[in-house]
């Protein structure tokens, strides 16, 4: 079918193209949101996006470090007309070029579109410094790594380019924003911190702490928070509705009365203007509700599973999401904890070292159904770079699986098409410690914690989610010591 008559028309069939994106000045992370958002208001529709990468200065050095990514669009214009459409976006967002390469505050550039070749004056395409360029082909090796960059060398890869090419020094970064006013989390840098993430449950039966706190408890609960702050917390996970196993639900509109006032009254203390509140809840309408409350990060057991609307609600909030591994349901998850070995399993690449054919069968399976988590939040809508993930410590994993994951994080980290992504762990006080360690109590396990905290930095988390805060944040600060520096 004819895609139009020359390429300057817009009457073509729908192909895809691939955009890169980079800013250096002001927001950075905002300015890049905004040229997506600009670019689906206008029918050019983006399917994907890479993660967005750091990247140092090239050709003009003197100048601040980029925000580097990609997107994957799907448009009916023919490539000129689309570059026109491109280069009124950037001057709509107050682009002015002063030095060739030199700092923008927003570049969009047609690196691929369909399977053509363009040669004009004003538009290469492949672009042509595609193999020369790490911040380029990074992302696009993200979207896609498989794809011949030129149809006249077929056999030569995306990622064949990329292979080619001596590692940056340091080695570039994913960038993941947390805030307008906090330090994006850098799920490659050698030497990043980890995040402590206060757990704040507004509930009466949650499985440690429930009742421990009010909403009608201002008092208290003023204090609590203050603490965390204190004893150096950096996030809040507030939370209206237990998730333990068996805990029965309430309704949406108990859930929002018990997060709202405190995630309003969290913004309200002068000591924690700077943590950051996420809201624990599978609902969109929470989400919603907390986010324009004022909290930053919407955290899913489900990971869009248990609310069809949460995905959709997540991308029009255009805020940072946790996605978490669970089966089932809360109520259901522990009856569908079997991961079962293939006969025929075989160490891979993403699985190079000697394991039991179930520790292998459960990563993978865990993998794979992120992978599948991970497609469904961009297909909705929500940038990959907007997307952290958690392994599900205690949903759907019983007993010596939990210990096995923890063991194999660092293979999850790795894990073709999740590389890049930070992850939340939270094993704060969970039955599997109990076990281990012969301690019924779940207050009573604040060394089996530790362990497993220790555990989870080791194994590359950006995030840690406790109860402990004071105990737990001095375990992260001992552990980052040790490996990240």
């Amino acid at each position: 079918m004819p895609r139009g008559p020359d390429e300057n028309g817009a009457d073509g069939a729908p192909v895809t193209a691939y955009v890169a994106l980079g800013s250096n000045l002001g927001d950075r992370i905002g300015w890049i949101e905004r040229a997506c958002n600009e670019m689906d208001a206008r029918g050019i529709r983006v399917k994907r996006t890479s993660s967005l990468w750091e990247t140092k200065p090239m050709y003009v050095l003197d100048q601040d470090s980029f925000i580097n990514g990609a997107c994957e669009v799907e448009t009916s214009l023919e490539p000129l007309a689309l570059l026109d459409a491109l280069q009124d976006i950037e001057n709509s967002l107050g682009r002015k070029k002063v030095i060739d390469k030199g700092p923008r505050n927003i570049d969009l550039d047609i690196l691929m579109y369909d399977d053509r070749k363009v040669s004009n004056e004003r538009l290469k395409v492949p672009h042509i410094g595609i193999p020369e360029r790490e911040f380029v082909l990074r992302p696009l090796a993200e979207l896609i790594p498989n794809k011949p960059l030129d149809i006249d060398r077929p056999w030569k890869l995306v990622q064949d380019y990329l292979n080619e090419l001596p590692p940056s020094e340091p080695p570039l970064t994913t960038i993941t924003p947390l805030s307008s006013s906090q330090t994006p989390l850098k799920a490659l840098a050698p030497d990043r911190k980890t995040h402590v993430m206060a757990i704040l449950n507004m509930t009466p039966d949650s499985f440690s702490d429930g009742g421990a706190h009010s909403a009608d408890a201002k008092e208290t609960l003023t204090s609590s928070i203050k603490s965390f702050v204190a004893n150096g917390a950096t996030m809040i996970d507030v939370g209206g509705q237990s998730t333990a196993p068996k805990a029965p639900e309430v309704s949406a509109t108990e859930e929002i009365a018990r997060v709202i006032p405190t995630v309003q009254l969290i913004r309200s203390i002068p000591e924690a203007k700077d943590i950051l509140i996420s809201v624990d809840t599978y609902r969109a309408s929470v989400a919603r509700a907390a986010v324009e409350a004022g909290a930053h990060i919407v955290n899913d057991v489900s990971a869009g599973l248990m609310d069809p609307e949460m995905l959709p609600t997540m991308a029009q909030l255009g805020t940072t999401v946790c996605l978490m591994h669970m089966r089932g349901t809360p109520q259901t998850m522990n009856d569908h904890a079997v991961y079962p070995p293939t006969p025929d399993l075989q160490p891979t690449e993403s699985f190079p070292f000697p394991s039991s054919a179930e520790s292998e069968a459960l990563v993978s399976t865990i993998a794979n159904e992120l992978l599948e988590r991970v497609a469904a939040a961009e297909a909705a809508g929500i940038r990959r770079w907007r997307i952290v993930l958690d392994p599900g410590l205690g949903f759907a994993k019983v007993g010596p699986q939990n210990v096995d994951l923890l063991r194999h994080l660092d293979v999850l980290r790795e894990w073709p098409g999740l590389r890049g992504l930070p992850w939340l762990v939270g094993s704060s006080r969970k039955s599997f410690i109990g076990r281990v360690t012969g301690v019924p109590t779940p207050k009573e396990r604040i060394w089996g914690t530790a362990a497993t905290v220790a555990a989870a930095v080791q194994g590359g988390a950006d995030i840690v989610r406790v109860h402990d805060v004071r105990e737990m944040a001095q375990v992260a600060l001992m552990a980052d010591a040790i490996w990240r520096y």
